[in-house]
């Protein structure tokens, strides 16, 4: 544990809460991408499956458990609770041309050919992709409500400082791993037009427009 890694998961958390009291308060989840939602929930599900096997520390078990029932309550409030508010016309990103990759890929480069570290490896291709048919929506419709590009942002801002805690953890410990990195410098990279924008729109109290 370090300070980058305990701000990147504070950041997380505050988009999944960002996220979850959007769609509570407003009884909508309009511009909010299911899609990228149910991938984000296959992420934890394979991150996670290690709860029944092997106890870390109270915190990161705690996380776990969270982030988890965050995304399986957000995933029931998009399609049971607000069914009705969900957006399906422009939530149209085909998932399967990233599970079918991501699968492939964790099979063909992993750490070890095991079931759990094939999980692992598949989770985190997965999360470097899973935020795209997000951005496909927002860039269909043209426009993103504020306390969405509040939730965009958190959610990159804890990636961006994952970043920091892998070169942090190079330089301090000799430790290293580069699919992890990899991945998520990929999935950095997939927010930095957004934060772009975030920064010279949002934040001036603009709108946030992005190009289609």
């Amino acid at each position: 544990m370090n300070l980058f890694r305990l701000l990147g998961d504070l950041s997380h958390l505050f988009a999944i809460i960002i996220l979850l009291l959007k769609i509570w308060k407003t009884r909508s989840c309009a511009g909010i991408s299911g899609r990228s939602q149910l991938l984000f929930s296959i992420v934890y599900a394979a991150r996670y499956l290690d709860l029944f096997t092997s106890f870390i520390s109270l915190y990161n078990t705690v996380m776990k458990v969270i982030f988890l029932a965050a995304s399986i309550g957000t995933l029931y409030l998009m399609w049971v609770k607000f069914k009705a508010t969900y957006d399906r016309n422009h939530d149209t990103f085909r998932v399967e041309l990233l599970l079918g990759p991501c699968a492939l890929l964790a099979l063909v480069i992993n750490h070890e050919f095991t079931f759990m570290e094939i999980l692992w490896t598949f989770s985190i291709y997965l999360e470097a992709v899973a935020i795209l048919p997000q951005l496909f929506m927002v860039s269909k419709t043209g426009e993103a409500e504020t306390i969405t590009s509040h939730y965009l942002f958190a959610l990159g801002s804890y990636r961006a400082l994952y970043v920091l805690n892998w070169m942090y953890r190079y330089y301090a410990e000799n430790f290293y791993d580069v699919i992890a990195i990899v991945a998520g410098v990929v999935q950095t990279v997939l927010y930095c037009d957004f934060f772009y924008l975030y920064v010279t729109k949002v934040i001036k109290g603009k709108a946030l427009k992005l190009p289609a």
